[in-house]
């Protein structure tokens, strides 16, 4: 009855008890969409056997940002995994019995007890004593015993009958088969258990004992699955203690190997892990390809308790599994704040980083959860909120993608950088706005906050307002102007006229202009020195050379040695600004090649060429200079002052003016486009019409003569009363010529000026978001240059002065501005500036004393009704009252008219939703201003150092 087989395959017993953890796609990334995944894999409850040549998927979770999270709850997993686990299942051990010859017969002799024809069935001693076995009845096994039948028989699957009877959890089968001589260390016929494995499994106390006394080996299977493994894994928490003090060895002879320390962590018993730990269990283990240590398992499984016992053990609190997450990262993923607690009490790495460079903060915002209360945890320990992963994400890009609005909030809180962006560009900024749009006016109102009164009240001669930058300059490394630039960029430009950003702005332009006058003294001297060559070669009286052949000598036209001295320095000029476009590509390629005036400006290099580099062999302008050369320079000059007007339209005070001119020659030309087929069927129509006259004899020409017409330049009787070019088809010219007066000179020339006109309106009624818009990406250009990778090749003491020179905030304690305004000799910044400070923190004061008031007097009329029974709940805009069952006994307040509506429960909720979220922007603007002061004050400590 043995089963035959090709050989014995060695097997192992998997908990497929995976990790969670990121994947991510770089291409997803560049297109703005985050790849974090955020479902947990919901892990098996029980434990398969499965051949070492099976294919075992270890499914990977991930946190996504574009998916819905995985649902369900974990406990019930767990409980799941801590029953009794079977090395084989009960029903699968049925069917093989009933495989075996007679079993139908034989079962139902076991079942009416009919000893004789048992033992006298020709298969009732060995059919019948498994059976009898594996249903723990004593008194058949005995009979069968006593009439010889032998206790070594084993069934298809090569399990004897104390394999069976161990599993039935009937201790007298067991001890009877002891008595008869069954054997005690035996293996199935696939090597995967003894009868101690199998007492072990179901927990059976009695049988263990019995078959430990005959001598069975309590390590056998240690390189694969001891029979502690199974008592362990089926929390038979008697069984383990027997099996240690019995001598049990804890652990296993090979790497790499699941040990019962790792099954106790992930399952979360701690009793089984203090034993473990007691009699010498190694905590530094790790588990298959994984790198799984058991510190890793108790932190997935939450279980704090079976974290403090290993970390007490020794355990390495930094531990890396594959993906060099430590345990930190699972506890974060899992949202257990109580062992994510625990390890950074204990010294772990806030700022650990996995293989995608991810923090323990990364892994903490997990979408399906929602949950704060991690996160908050890793920044008090001192996680880099800022911290961008490989994929140049933040833990802000995470949270806003993941729309956790709380979680935003929170980082901002801590310092978060909206400005930062990704190895695609994207910036949180544009997530948030996205994502989260209720953040915005949180930012918002803690723009306000920082403006603040520092001494004096309102309205004092010596009142003094403080200015804190420091939301505006999240960071210096990449210059002051991200954010305002960031606020542009996502649609946003509205918040520059906040009186903060504003002024602000106006401070940073004064401190950088100067950067901006330099490179417009460049361009200007390149302009003049260009036009003073066009007027010394190209402006001269002199008869124009189709070729280079020589003239008489009084018919010169010689090139002064002023304009070629003057030549070589626009030469020299043109090559420092080829330089400088090199160096803006080589700075950002994608915005370089994106900007017009970036072509136009190579179109101006370009033509200089050219125009200097001609020949000099008669040193005369007509034999010199060629015909072409004249076209290139009449287009290079006026390229070129029409590229000074765009430089100088970027000035703040000009920048209105040249806004208007680009603004209504993009439309007209969009207008000319529009109506381009009605200029062309007129321009054709003349030339049909108007065979003799000069303009209209070419048709490209008839189309420029009808262009030019529009303006009002009819010239009607030079068309039809000139008598060398008569009119040879007169009623039809006239009709169509009066058609062209009406439609194009009248209709389509007054809605032209009617669309420049509305154009220029708004503009104008834009003008000062549009001033600040342009401002700030001056401002921006400028600080990028400055702060360039491509610099650090200079000097650092000339870097260092080029960035101290346009930095308004130096160091973290020196981003604050204190001004007086009431002071008429406060004249840093314009006075319109500062009323609007003024205003805006007077406002504020005015609401928050109006509210107190009426807070106020609402308390007052509560007590006042106090002998009632009147229940009455005050909020700061309006009242609401319950009353109770005794009032219509008593006399109650008069219900005034905010009282005439009783409240129902959803406004209720609302209002109290309101002043929770009140009085938490509050609580959060304090531990922000106790953040900033704690930078402040190590800064400080810093300096000192120094010096």
């Amino acid at each position: 009855m043995h089963q035959r087989s090709d050989g014995p395959r060695r097997s192992t017993c998997v908990t497929t008890k995976s990790l969670n953890h990121f994947n991510s796609s770089k291409n997803g990334m560049e297109m703005g969409r985050l790849n974090y995944r955020a479902s947990r894999k919901q892990k098996e409850s029980r434990l398969r056997w499965v051949d070492e040549d099976t294919e075992i998927d270890m499914e990977q979770s991930s946190i996504s940002s574009e998916e819905a999270a995985g649902s369900g709850s974990d406990s019930e997993l767990r409980v799941g995994a801590r029953q009794a686990q079977d090395i084989w299942n009960r029903q699968e051990v049925e069917d093989g019995l009933k495989a075996l010859p007679g079993s139908e017969e034989i079962s139902t002799l076991l079942e009416l007890g009919e000893e004789a024809g048992l033992v006298k069935h020709i298969n009732g001693q060995t059919t019948g004593l498994l059976m009898a076995s594996w249903r723990g009845n004593a008194h058949m096994l005995t009979t069968l015993l006593d009439f010889g039948a032998s206790p070594s028989v084993t069934d298809a699957e090569g399990r004897t009958s104390l394999h069976l009877a161990s599993c039935a959890t009937d201790a007298d089968c067991v001890n009877i088969l002891l008595e008869h001589g069954a054997p005690v260390q035996v293996w199935d016929a696939h090597h995967r258990a003894t009868p101690l494995h199998c007492a072990a499994s179901v927990g059976n106390i009695t049988s263990l004992r019995l078959l430990l006394k005959a001598g069975a080996d309590i390590n056998a299977g240690l390189a694969g699955r001891s029979a502690l493994h199974y008592a362990v894994q089926s929390s038979a928490i008697d069984c383990v203690r027997e099996l240690l003090k019995t001598g049990a060895n804890p652990n296993t002879p090979q790497v790499y190997t699941e040990t019962p320390l790792h099954v106790a962590a992930a399952m979360g018993s701690a009793v089984c892990v203090r034993l473990l730990l007691e009699h010498g269990a190694t905590v530094q283990v790790q588990f298959g390809p994984w790198k799984t240590t058991a510190l890793h398992l108790a932190a997935e499984d939450e279980n704090a308790e079976c974290s403090k016992l290993l970390l007490d053990a020794g355990a390495e609190i930094n531990a890396q599994n594959h993906r060099h997450q430590t345990p930190l990262h699972i506890a974060a993923i899992s949202q257990s704040g109580e062992t994510l607690e625990l390890l950074l009490q204990r010294g772990a790495n806030p700022n650990a980083e996995d293989t995608d460079g991810r923090t323990p903060l990364h892994s903490a915002i997990v979408k399906i959860y929602r949950s704060c209360e991690c996160v908050r945890l890793l920044l008090d320990a001192g996680a880099s909120v800022n911290k961008p992963d490989a994929f140049g994400y933040t833990p802000l890009h995470i949270a806003a993608l993941n729309e956790i609005s709380s979680c935003v909030y929170l980082l901002l809180t801590y310092g978060g950088d909206v400005t930062a962006r990704t190895n695609g560009g994207v910036s949180a900024l544009s997530f948030i706005v996205r994502r989260t749009p209720d953040i915005l006016p949180r930012i918002l109102s803690q723009l306000d906050a920082s403006i603040k009164l520092h001494d004096h009240e309102i309205g004092d001669v010596d009142c003094e307002l403080k200015l804190d930058f420091h939301i505006l300059v999240p960071s210096v490394e990449r210059g002051e102007s991200g954010l305002l630039l960031t606020f542009i960029e996502v649609g946003q430009r509205h918040i520059l006229k906040h009186p903060l950003c504003e002024i602000f702005l106006f401070l940073k332009w004064k401190r950088i202009r100067k950067f901006f006058l330099l490179s417009l003294l460049f361009h200007t001297i390149f302009v003049l020195l260009y036009s003073g060559y066009m007027v010394g070669v190209f402006l001269r009286n002199c008869p124009m050379a189709e070729s280079n052949e020589t003239q008489d000598s009084e018919n010169i036209c010689g090139i002064l040695m002023v304009v070629k001295v003057t030549g070589y320095v626009l030469l020299a000029f043109d090559t420092l600004l080829i330089a400088k476009e090199l160096f803006q590509m080589a700075h950002s390629w994608a915005g370089y090649v994106t900007h017009w005036e970036n072509w136009l400006q190579w179109l101006i290099i370009i033509s200089v060429f050219p125009c200097v580099l001609h020949h000099h062999s008669a040193d005369d302008v007509s034999q010199d200079v060629l015909t072409w050369q004249h076209h290139v320079a009449a287009i290079g000059i006026f390229l070129t002052w029409i590229e000074l007007m765009m430089i100088v339209g970027r000035f703040p005070i000009f920048g209105l003016y040249v806004q208007m001119f680009t603004t209504v020659a993009l439309n007209f030309a969009k207008f000319l486009l529009a109506y381009s087929c009605l200029l062309v069927a007129f321009s054709l129509s003349f030339g049909v019409l108007f065979p003799n006259y000069k303009s209209f004899r070419n048709v490209a020409w008839g189309l420029m003569k009808t262009v030019v017409m529009m303006s009002g330049e009819l010239e009607f009787e030079d068309i039809f009363y000139a008598t060398e070019s008569p009119v040879l088809y007169p009623i039809t010219a006239h009709l169509i010529f009066l058609a062209f007066v009406l439609l194009v000179t009248v209709i389509l020339t007054n809605l032209m000026v009617g669309l420049a006109v509305n154009d220029i309106q708004g503009l104008q009624q834009s003008a000062g978001l549009d001033r600040l818009v342009r401002q700030a990406e001056l401002v921006a250009h400028l600080e990028s240059m400055l702060f360039s990778r491509l610099l650090r090749c200079l000097p650092n003491k000339l870097l260092t002065l080029c960035h101290r020179s346009a930095l308004l905030t130096i160091s973290p304690y020196h981003r604050s501005l204190y001004i007086r305004p009431n002071d008429p000799r406060e004249r840093r910044i314009p006075r319109e500036l500062v009323k609007n400070a003024y205003h805006l923190v007077a406002n504020r004061k005015e609401k928050s004393r109006h509210k107190f008031r009426y807070s106020s007097t609402s308390s007052d009329t509560a007590m006042r009704c106090s002998d009632t029974d009147y229940i009455k709940i005050v909020y700061p805009h309006s009242r609401y009252s319950a009353k109770s069952e005794t009032e219509s006994y008593g006399t109650t307040c008069p219900i005034s008219k905010h009282q005439q509506h009783e409240p129902t429960t959803d406004q209720l909720l609302i209002h109290i939703a309101a002043l929770n979220d009140e009085l938490q922007q509050r609580d959060i603007a304090t531990n922000q201003r106790l953040n900033i002061l704690t930078d402040e004050i190590k800064a400080l400590r810093k300096d000192l150092k120094s010096i």
